[in-house]
């Protein structure tokens, strides 16, 4: 089915075009028809699958026919998301479908000065895409009037959830219209979804896409199994690989984000980072940057896993397993969007075996276990991680190499004792 047979504006449907979108995808094929009825809406569909362009689409062209009949110019449309990184990736979706229409926007997150937000808000702009920090303090201090809007859009409710927004959210639905139309969209209809829906919606109709926990069927999973003290020479020994040309790497802990990117910048793979205690300015330079190929390497936390929407990523790695097995969706989702393939890989130490069988168990299949061909698991020992970033460090070379220095038994060299014992260890532990 064409974008044409959906009823779109012709405007809207020459946008698409300039993108280079021909066919819907089907969560935007079931949806878009709703939203332009004016049902209320609750969209369940996997990360990657175009939730975005089903609920900007239809709205833009609504808001587009009531600007062209007269009505008066104001704050129509609020979208609330849970992360600025989100926020930003919606406001360039918004921006691309509505680049021939003559409509304002805004943005209002946190991380930033107010300011500009705070004339944004005041200047009459017809969208507002916002998180609910940040948007729930400048409406508790009366800049903006949102007693206009028509359209509310929480996209990534259940995480917005998960983040404890839900108070910050029925304080800033309280504010808006009770004649409205919501638009709910989620990974999951959880209980507490369900809940959110009957508080905030209207009769509203379910499209759901595919199974809950399923990850896209364009990705590839692996497993790597392999001692912790050897991920990041064996991510090296990978991105050696020039298929890896746009990796996506997620770790547990943004100091570890920081550790393994300055690992990957001393092997010189170029590389940047995303978490929370990076600014606003740095997230979005660390985004460019990644986006037009200035870097190779994304290391990120969890914070990014829904708020990055990068086209052409080649492969999502988890350098640390996922402590959730919904963390790990959304992780692998970042790669084979839309009609694209990609490959995930994770990394699974002894510690992890628990973890990854609860993931299997949660998808509904096993996932491939692979060796790294001409990897050596048993001579890379820390040569590999620690000990080379310590070599990077003044005044601490000489401490790091006394510390970890040890002596092969007599008759027993270095290599057989590590293969003797700690790769065995490994093994003997994995089969349990």
């Amino acid at each position: 089915m064409p974008f044409r047979a959906l009823g779109l504006d012709v405007n809207i449907l020459k946008a698409v075009t300039d993108a280079g979108y021909t066919e819907p995808t089907p969560i935007q094929t079931a949806a878009i028809p709703l939203i332009l009825a004016g049902h209320d809406l609750i969209g369940i569909a996997q990360t990657g699958t175009g939730k975005t362009a089903a609920f900007t689409l239809p709205i833009l062209g609504k808001l587009a026919g009531m600007i062209g009949a007269g009505q008066k110019r104001g704050i129509r449309v609020l979208v609330v998301a849970p992360t600025r990184e989100l926020v930003a990736q919606i406001e360039e979706n918004v921006r691309a479908y509505g680049r021939h229409l003559p409509l304002r926007m805004a943005t209002v997150f946190g991380g930033v000065g107010e300011h500009p937000q705070i004339a944004a808000l005041r200047a009459n702009v017809d969208i507002v895409v916002a998180t609910p920090g940040r948007l729930l303090d400048l409406m508790g201090r009366r800049f903006g009037d949102f007693s206009g809007v028509q359209f509310l859009v929480l996209d990534e409710a259940d995480r917005m959830l998960d983040m404890g927004f839900l108070p910050s959210i029925r304080r800033i639905v309280k504010a808006l219209p009770v004649k409205r139309q919501t638009l709910l969209f989620s990974a999951s209809l959880s209980r507490e979804i369900e809940q959110v829906t009957r508080e905030f919606q209207q009769s509203p109709k379910v499209v759901q896409i595919g199974r809950r926990a399923n990850p896209a069927e364009t990705v590839t999973q692996f497993v790597y199994e392999v001692q912790k003290h050897l991920k990041s020479s064996l991510l090296v020994h990978l991105l050696n690989d020039p298929k890896f040309n746009m990796v996506l790497v997620f770790v547990r802990m943004k100091h570890a984000a920081d550790k393994v990117a300055r690992y990957l910048e001393h092997k010189e793979i170029k590389t940047a980072t995303i978490h929370s205690n990076r600014s606003q300015a740095q997230r979005l330079r660390a985004l460019k940057d990644f986006k037009s190929g200035a870097v190779r390497v994304l290391v990120a936390t969890d914070i990014a896993a829904r708020g990055i929407d990068v086209d052409g990523i080649s492969h999502v790695v988890n350098f640390d397993f996922p402590m959730h097995s919904e963390d790990y969706v959304h992780r692998i989702g970042r790669t084979g969007r839309a009609h694209a393939v990609g490959d995930a890989i994770s990394f699974v130490t002894p510690a992890d075996h628990g973890a990854l069988r609860a993931l299997e168990r949660f998808i509904g299949r096993g996932i491939v276990r692979k060796r790294a061909e001409g990897f050596d698991y048993g001579v890379a020992i820390q040569a590999g991680s620690e000990e080379d970033e310590q070599k990077h460090r003044p005044g601490q070379q000489r401490h790091f190499q006394a510390h970890h220095s040890t002596k092969p038994k007599q008759g027993e060299s270095a290599q057989g004792r590590h293969k003797g014992q700690v790769g065995h260890r490994f093994q003997s532990r994995w089969r349990r």
